[in-house]
C-alpha cells in the first residue's frame, strides 16, 4: 500500500512538472513572438526550445524552475540568428536577440 501512495505522488509530481513546462513554453513563445514583432524580424519555425534549466527563487522567495529558451529569427530572410529568453516559473527575467555581428550566445547555465 505504501508503494501505491508513493507511485501516485510521483505521478502527480510528474503531471505538475509537465503542466508547468507547457505553461512556461507558451509564455516563452509569446515573448519571442512579441520581441521579434517589435524588432521587425521574423520568428522562424514558430517555436522555442529549452536550452537549460535549473531551480531558483522568485521575487517572493519561493522555489521556481528557471528555464533558458532559445529561438531562431531572421532579419534578412536569408539567415538564421538566435534569440534568448530566461524565465523563472512563467515570469520573464530576460529576453533578447543575438548581439550584432552574429556572435553566438555564451554557453552558460541559467
Amino acid at each position: 500500500m505504501a508503494w501505491e501512495i508513493i507511485a501516485l505522488l510521483a505521478l502527480a509530481a510528474g503531471l505538475a512538472f509537465w503542466y508547468d513546462t507547457l505553461r512556461a513554453r507558451e509564455a516563452a513563445l509569446k515573448v519571442g513572438k512579441s520581441l521579434c514583432q517589435r524588432a521587425g524580424v521574423q520568428l522562424l519555425d514558430e517555436t522555442v526550445t529549452v536550452a537549460a534549466w535549473g531551480v531558483g527563487r522568485n521575487f517572493n522567495g519561493r522555489l521556481a524552475i528557471r528555464r533558458r529558451y532559445r529561438f531562431e529569427y531572421s532579419d534578412t530572410g536569408d539567415n538564421r540568428r538566435q534569440g534568448c529568453i530566461l524565465l523563472l516559473g512563467t515570469e520573464v527575467l530576460e529576453a533578447r536577440l543575438e548581439p550584432d555581428g552574429g556572435r553566438p550566445w555564451p554557453q552558460t547555465s541559467p
